[in-house]
């Protein structure tokens, strides 16, 4: 895997075989980044990656200027693996990594984002509720975006925050906002 732009481009980690996580492509990070370059300003994006498995996103939101990324990751092989990579890459300023259920901390977390996005397993069985648990609670600003990378098999445009949807073969991200 490699980070795509920004600062770090070309830079490559590599998860052990042993994750179980399921990374977001190459591909569908550069195209999903590609359509934020037209729609916010990286300097000044206060981001939470929830679900954050290899914390490619993370990287790429670090490497494109964000102000600052906080990462949460259940999975404590995945934590440590995040953190050893962000010390790698020079992003202990810019990128904090927290271990943690990713519902209690948004039941606990004050701190409103910019930027939220979650790229929870596609099995996952609340991965329907989300988007009104993000939206629902403090941690997305009132001009906030919150992205969710699901499967082909769920659809959102009933949400009342949803905005758009794109489609990368089996990669899916839908946009709300608050209304």
């Amino acid at each position: 895997m490699r980070v795509v732009s920004g600062k770090l481009k070309g830079r490559r980690f590599s998860p052990p075989a042993s994750f179980k996580a399921r990374p977001t492509t190459d591909q569908a990070r550069e195209s999903l980044f590609n359509i934020l370059n037209n729609l916010i300003s990286f300097e000044d994006l206060e981001v939470l990656d929830l679900f954050g498995g290899t914390g490619a996103m993370s990287y790429e939101f670090a490497s494109r200027g964000a102000l600052s990324v906080t990462t949460v990751e259940k999975s404590f092989p995945h934590f440590k693996y995040i953190i050893t990579t962000c010390e790698t890459f020079g992003l202990t300023d810019t990128i904090k990594v927290v271990k943690a259920d990713v519902f209690k901390y948004l039941q606990k977390e004050n701190r409103p984002y910019s930027l939220i996005f979650a790229d929870p397993p596609f099995s996952l069985p609340e991965l329907k509720e989300l988007p009104s648990i993000i939206i629902n609670s403090k941690a997305l600003q009132s001009s906030g975006l919150f992205i969710l990378e699901h499967g082909p098999d769920n659809n959102f445009e009933n949400h009342p925050n949803f905005w758009q949807q794109r489609n990368y073969g089996k990669v899916n991200f839908s946009f709300f906002q608050q209304k």
